[in-house]
């Protein structure tokens, strides 16, 4: 009796353990593959592994391996994911089926994709909310079409961390030099994906090798086994945690003295007290009171829904978006997306559909295809057809991803798919049956801003004609554009005024654009809002694209916070279509902490933007994007003028920017 109540947890410990296993972050993720690559068969071990099947249920599957199971009569895994009968008396998966399970370390929602061509669709649905995809790969194919394409899928939906599982080691007699050709395969074929990171594990799901436990017959692998990699990934960089969206879903008015707003927070936190603006009205308030689950509360993250009141009365309806007055969303009536057809009826340009985006419905029309992607070799196809022309004229057949113009009936707020899955993303709605026809992903660059035809109509851009080579032979330098980026303070009109005079002094044509320079004239009309920030590039960056053609060498200084206006200002620069500039692009990071810009703040804006005179300042109150991808970074804090501009010489000699004296052209 004392041994039993000793034995007993206590109600703290009962407690304790429940509130850890309330906190375990949750992890999303989904199987893709070929056929008869084993996903259904990884599942299956993984979760017998870990002893999370009931006796019941395993007894249940034991039967079935007999009557359906492809390993005669053993324990066959796949079954306890493959549900469907079909899928079983096929031995394929055909609908995407999600296992819920959790370990001592995270919860775990794995999503089983199908891996037949014909699903892609279905393959799309179960990446749309994953943070990470094992990608399987028979060790005796090894990488294939279909593995390409499933790459390209969850690349194109916005998952950033893949592991590749290349199983059936078994069958390959556990070769390490298999294992290493197939991981050189891939990472050649994904360089051109987005990927941020990629983990390779070899494995045999049937016998569970590198899945649960370490494998005993490839002692030449001695890194994490693929639990242990998913218990210990880090997912949460993906997570939007800047852009507060807020869309409302319906409007709570019980009586004359309440109002209330319901929704879940999209991204970012919502707090009691800040300022946000109704889109698309643009109307102003502050949070007076935010609702959760639990009550009251000062702060909802993203995912909780929620009830807010605002202190204005303004007008807010369903299908608006509440956004902080200082970080807004795009607010347009176009745009264009990625988009995924998922109907057997094909798509027409000009059809009208119902779009789905948010908590808004609203008609809208497919203006434009401008051009299919080939998921197997990743090439842009003519919208006119496929290689073996199986596609009609401007029209999208089942599984086809393409690039597509959207007009909408109106505006409405949003944000690229890149930057904020949940804003980013929509549905088409056939409206006449109500079918789900198409899944989109909104893209970075907005149809009105960079592909929008000129006003006047009677214009044609003319061609010199002094062509680019004359141009470099005469001034012996090829042109390109520096841009410097970093917070106020990190040194950048410094060092382009001497990296201006340095390139001078040496005789090449150069010019620098400083961002206050140009405010008081060219861009004078612009504030410090987010779209005139994104304006204040895109003009920029059109002047460097002219000096570059001219054949200068382009300095451009500033703080450009977003990644998504670098990107424009780089696509701007670089050229697009029929016209390609003459300039490259070198973006530079003056990688300085924002204690030292603040600490050096050389025009005092950082002691203006803490006592409230400046209301939107990067670094502190606006958000600085950090470079991904730059050229060149360089800490300004541990390195003088001099050394950076060295640099950034160096940086340009190696890429033959600046041919050596012996070798210029003679003028």
């Amino acid at each position: 009796m004392n041994e039993a109540k000793t034995a007993m947890p206590t109600a703290d410990a009962v407690s304790a353990y429940l509130k850890q296993h309330e906190e375990k972050d949750l992890l999303r993720l989904l199987t893709c593959g070929s056929v008869d690559d084993g996903k259904s068969t990884l599942i299956g071990r993984l979760l017998y592994d870990c002893h999370l099947i009931y006796e019941d249920q395993l007894a249940a599957v034991m039967k079935d391996s007999r009557i359906h199971g492809t390993t005669g009569d053993d324990f066959d895994p796949a079954l306890l994911t493959d549900g469907l009968k079909a899928e079983r008396e096929q031995g394929i998966t055909i609908d995407v089926a999600y296992r819920y399970f959790s370990t001592a370390k995270r919860k775990f929602i794995v999503a089983d994709c199908p891996g037949h061509e014909q699903y892609t669709r279905n393959m799309a649905t179960g990446a749309s909310h994953c943070s990470l995809a094992i990608i399987l790969i028979d060790a005796r194919n090894g990488v294939i079409t279909q593995t390409c394409r499933h790459s390209f899928i969850c690349s194109l939906l916005g998952i950033k961390h893949a592991a590749v599982a290349v199983n059936k080691m078994d069958l390959v007699g556990w070769d390490e030099a298999v294992f290493s050709r197939i991981v050189r395969d891939y990472k050649a074929m994904a360089a051109r994906l987005g990927f941020a990171d990629i983990h390779f594990i070899p494995v045999s799901a049937l016998k569970g090798d590198n899945v649960v436990h370490p494998s005993e017959h490839m002692p030449w692998y001695d890194d994490a086994t693929l639990l242990h990699h998913l218990e210990r990934v880090n997912v949460t960089a993906a997570d939007n945690l800047i852009d507060m969206r807020y869309p409302v879903q319906h409007v709570i008015r019980p009586d004359l003295n309440f109002r209330g707003y319901a929704g879940t927070v999209a991204s970012g936190v919502l707090r009691a007290g800040m300022p946000v603006m109704a889109l698309p009205s643009r109307k102003t308030s502050r949070i007076a009171s935010i609702a959760g689950p639990g009550g009251p509360t000062d702060e909802a993250p993203a995912g909780l829904a929620t009830v807010v009141t605002l202190t204005d009365e303004i007008d807010v309806s369903r299908g608006d978006m509440l956004a902080p007055a200082d970080n807004l969303p795009h607010v347009e009536h176009e745009f264009e997306a990625m988009l995924v057809w998922m109907h057997e009826t094909p798509a027409e340009v000009g059809s009208s559909y119902q779009l789905k985006h948010a908590a808004c419905a609203l008609p809208a029309v497919l203006t434009d295809i401008r051009y299919r992607v080939d998921v197997n070799t990743m090439r842009k196809l003519d919208p006119a057809g496929s290689p073996d022309g199986a596609t009609e004229q401007g029209a999208l057949r089942l599984n086809d991803i393409a690039r597509c113009h959207i007009t909408l009936h109106r505006p409405i707020a949003f944000d690229s798919y890149q930057r904020n899955r949940q804003t980013g993303a929509f549905v088409l709605i056939d409206r006449v049956t109500h079918a789900t026809v198409a899944a989109g992903m909104i893209l970075d660059r907005i149809v009105a801003d960079s592909k929008k035809a000129p006003v006047s109509s009677h214009i044609r851009r003319s061609r010199s004609l002094v062509t680019a080579a004359d141009r470099q032979a005469l001034l012996g330098q090829k042109p390109c554009t520096v841009w410097l980026t970093g917070l106020s303070g990190s040194g950048k009109s410094t060092i382009a005024r001497a990296l201006e005079k340095g390139l001078i002094e040496q005789g090449r044509f150069c010019v620098a654009l400083d961002g206050d320079n140009v405010r008081h004239g060219l861009n004078r009309d612009l504030g410090f809002s987010a779209s005139d920030r994104s304006e204040n590039i895109r003009r920029v960056a059109e002047v460097a694209r002219l000096f570059n053609e001219a054949g200068a060498i382009v300095v451009a200084a500033f703080i450009s916070p977003y990644r998504k206006d670098r990107q424009s200002a780089r696509e701007i620069v670089a050229g697009s279509g029929d016209e390609p500039g003459a300039g490259s692009f070198l973006e530079v990071w003056l990688r300085t902490s924002l204690d030292v810009c603040r600490q050096r703040d050389p025009k005092g804006l950082y002691a203006k933007a803490s006592s409230g005179a400046i209301a939107a300042f990067t670094g502190m109150t606006d958000p600085y994007e950090e470079p991904a991808q730059a050229e060149l970074a360089l800490d300004t804090a541990a390195m003088p003028v001099e050394a950076c501009v060295a640099a950034i010489m160096e940086a340009l000699r190696e890429k033959s920017f600046l041919p050596s004296v012996e070798n210029r052209s003679p003028r």
